[in-house]
């Protein structure tokens, strides 16, 4: 694989400048532009596993290897008060195991389902914030990845408008959110259940509104929604096809320990198929009678006019000053099927993280969590006659909930630029199929930021 020369020589160049010049936040300077920059590199081994059958979005059984890699390039300019614009240029490139098919909450949260392993520049994020002060006292906004060095208030309205990720808004977690330095898997990224809208890459075109305070968070977004399920070109019939989410979330503490709790519901209406319609049927091989072949797919069902939607709450606890633990569950109907994220109609995760202090490497982070995946009974029943979903689908299913455990260590060096992290995960009834696994996943993950 190849990088974009440009884009490297960026890199380089945004490196330097951020060696060489003062640290804006140690001054409580404030600035007019922000520019920032990461890499991400994951590699992942997973030995050969037993299956009694394996279909065309399985993990196949042998012993593999796959790498995938990102760059971004974070640009931030303000425009007057309290207004900014945004643009960040991204290179991502590699593979998930078996082209990331085949475990609901799958083992890299940097793994995209595209063709083609070769790296690819795009346009991630391009958007404008603006905010509208309700109270005239202020805090300190530290640089960083999309945020400029200045003074904000402490209570306001802000409308984000553009191409964003929802993520970066919706169902935030201290502990487990940011697969780049955090936990790997899809399903501790965020609320499993939560179709969020996204393209293959993770973005869409966005409208968020938001009111912040430092007790209660609330925020609204209406996104655009891919025309196929987890395409890449958006729908732009938004009328028919749409996503809703919303947030409420309450900021406390107890004995001086931070903590939050949020939750979450969403609609999202599109060109969706059904999991019972009645234009899907099944054959049969003709040499083996009882295992079904899918040469239909839950496409011949689409038709505008079908939702999915769902709930979910997200709690996190720092119970000292350096160990902190998390719990995320939620919810969809589970009717229709999955658009954008991943395959998982109920979901529950729980973990700790803890730091280094103990041990004199105070920015270290160790952490373990577990994961429990479900499916509708609608979803059980169109795999278990040969259907196929965008990321899962062995042929035929012998039902279970998916499991999955991770656990990391992430060292900091030179002051957190560089953070290199070796993780394990184990996942049993990996696409929720007893007849398949369990499968180990060892991954080195290498994370750069300036």
């Amino acid at each position: 694989m190849k990088y974009n020369s440009r884009h490297i020589l960026i890199i380089v160049l945004i490196t330097f400048l951020k060696l060489t010049t003062t640290a804006q936040d140690s001054l409580k300077k404030q600035n007019w532009f922000t520019l920032h920059a990461q890499e991400t590199t994951v590699s992942q081994y997973r030995p050969a596993f037993n299956a009694n059958y394996t279909g065309a979005h399985s993990q196949t059984t042998e012993q593999q290897w796959a790498t995938t890699l990102t760059s971004t390039i974070f640009g931030g300019v303000k425009l007057w008060k309290n207004a900014s614009a945004f643009i960040n240029t991204e290179i991502a490139g590699g593979s998930g195991l078996s082209k990331a098919f085949g475990i609901a909450a799958f083992t890299n949260g940097e793994a995209f389902r595209v063709g083609s392993p070769e790296p690819k520049i795009y346009l991630a994020r391009v958007f404008f914030r603006q905010l509208i002060a309700l109270t005239k006292d202020k805090e300190w906004q530290a640089e960083g990845e999309n945020k400029i060095a200045q003074y904000i208030p402490t209570k306001y309205f802000a409308l984000t408008v553009g191409k964003v990720s929802i993520a970066d808004y919706f169902d935030d977690n201290s502990f487990s959110h940011n697969p780049r330095n955090q936990f790997l898997s899809w399903g501790l990224m965020s609320n499993g259940a939560w179709d969020y809208p996204a393209n293959t890459r993770g973005y869409t075109p966005s409208a968020i509104l938001e009111y912040i305070s430092k007790k209660i968070e609330v925020r609204y977004a209406m996104s655009m929604l891919p025309i196929t399920a987890n395409g890449n070109v958006m729908d732009k019939n938004i009328a028919k096809a749409n996503a809703n989410s919303f947030e409420i979330k309450y900021k406390y503490a107890i004995k001086g320990l931070q903590g939050k709790a949020s939750a979450l519901a969403f609609y999202n209406t599109t060109l969706m198929g059904s999991y019972t319609a009645q234009n899907i049927v099944t054959t049969y091989d003709s040499i083996n009678p009882t295992f079904p072949i899918n040469d239909y797919s839950i496409v011949a069902s689409r038709q505008y006019g079908r939702s999915k939607y769902g709930i979910g709450v997200n709690v996190e606890q720092y119970i000292t000053p350096n160990m902190g633990v998390f719990a995320r569950a939620s919810y969809n109907d589970g009717q229709n099927e999955t658009w954008c994220f991943t395959e998982i109609d109920r979901a529950f995760s729980i973990g700790a993280s803890l730091n280094g202090t103990k041990w004199k490497r105070n920015n270290d982070v160790v952490a373990v969590a577990y994961c429990l995946s479900g499916l509708s009974q609608q979803h059980v029943n169109y795999l278990s006659k040969g259907g196929l979903g965008f990321i899962i689908g062995d042929g035929r299913l012998n039902y279970a909930n998916e499991h999955l455990f991770e656990t990391y260590y992430s060292a900091s060096l030179l002051n957190g630029k560089i953070t290199p992290s070796f993780v394990y995960q184990f996942i049993l009834n990996p696409a929720y199929n007893k007849d398949r696994g369990p499968i180990s996943v060892y991954s080195f993950r290498l994370h750069f930021s300036i």
